[in-house]
């Protein structure tokens, strides 16, 4: 059986859900996905035709839960800062171990004439912020919207 790339839980005011991954990388990955897919429609912006563009990121930290809030945190500014139609976040590597991860990878848009925003996201919080390693990868995020 596949596993399931996210999550969404119940919150109160904010949106949390849980990235899973078989490694660190793919757990970002899917983390980066479902907050994506938050602001964006992503089966709609899947589907345009616009140019295809591409921007890497890369942060380092001195832990894995550092390592992923801060590429999250990263994914979300340049989405923001430049008006990013971001669809996927891939290719993703992860070097080092606690004391000094560094993680990198490819964040895929779309230059475009729509505009697919569902909801702006503020903020990656570090409230209940959570990486678990068990069968699997695990990433609980809250994002402030």
């Amino acid at each position: 059986m596949p596993l399931k790339k996210f999550r969404y839980l119940p919150h109160t005011a904010d949106i949390a859900f849980v990235g899973y991954g078989r490694s660190f990388g793919e757990a970002i990955e899917n983390s980066v996905l479902a907050m994506l897919n938050v602001r964006f429609d992503l089966k709609k912006l899947g589907k345009d035709g616009g140019r295809e563009g591409s921007l890497r990121i890369s942060e380092k930290a001195d832990s894995k839960e550092n390592a992923a809030w801060y590429v999250l945190q990263a994914v979300l500014s340049k989405v923001d800062a430049s008006s990013l139609m971001a669809y996927k976040f891939d290719e993703v590597k992860v070097t080092g171990s606690s004391g000094a991860v560094k993680v990198s990878g490819v964040l895929r848009f779309k230059k475009t004439k729509k505009d697919y925003t569902q909801m702006d996201v503020k903020a990656v919080t570090p409230h209940d912020f959570t990486v678990k390693h068990g069968k699997a990868w695990s990433i609980r995020v809250v994002i402030d919207i």
